[in-house]
Parts: C-alpha cells; structure tokens; sequence
C-alpha cells in the first residue's frame, strides 16, 4: 500500500492512508487514519481543485530505549484527491484526534439542495 512519487528529481516514498468518504445534503466528510502523525507534521492542501494530505510519523522511543524491529519503514502517508466543482475549498475545516483526521467540504450552495415556496393564485 506503498507508492513513491518523484518530485522534482527527489524519490520520495509514502504509504497511502486509508479514507472513509462520508456525504450528506450540504458536505462531504473524510476520514484519513494516521496513526503516529502529530499536528505539526501534518499538512492539508488544496492547490486549485486537488486536496492533499501528507504527514509525516513521529515514533518516539522512551529515553535510553531502541527499535529492535521496525515494521513501519516508510515514515509518511500521502493522498490526494481531486475535488469537485461543486464543492468550496475555500471553506474546508481540518480536526486531527487521536490519529484521525476529520475534513469537512462544504458543498456550495447552488450544489445544496433547497426547497421551493409554492404560491396559490
């Protein structure tokens, strides 16, 4: 579930976190798992209609105390996805807790729906 993308002639590998996609009548939610990123290494973009979310694992040992066996070998996740026009990625929130990042997308409003007032003549 690796992948590594060249960036200006720098390799760079990085694990692809998994997302849950969450939508109702006015937003879409997403849901990435990155366990072991802290807020400070953590980054959210959107660069005209992309969304990306890098960051970077932080695996403190205790003091005096060193890694036999390491599983995670590739110390950051990357994803990205490419957001719709209906959506304003100029109002998107960001939550990190507990190894899970919560974005919230608002849908714009001529995406919403909305109800019409009917008349009687």
């Amino acid at each position: 579930m690796a992948y590594t993308q060249t960036n200006r002639s720098v390799e760079t590998a990085a694990l692809v976190p998994y997302v849950d996609v969450h939508e109702d009548a006015t937003s879409i939610t997403l849901f990435a798992d990155l366990p072991g990123v802290s807020k400070e290494q953590l980054s959210v973009q959107v660069d005209a209609d992309v969304l990306t979310i890098e960051g970077a694992v932080s695996l403190a040992a205790p003091e005096g105390l060193g890694s036999l066996h390491t599983e995670l070998r590739v110390p950051r996740y990357r994803r990205a996805f490419t957001l719709s026009r209906e959506l304003d990625a100029e109002q998107v929130s960001a939550e990190l807790q507990n190894g899970v990042l919560k974005l919230r997308i608002p849908k714009k409003a001529h995406a919403q729906p909305r109800k019409i007032a009917v008349t009687l003549n």
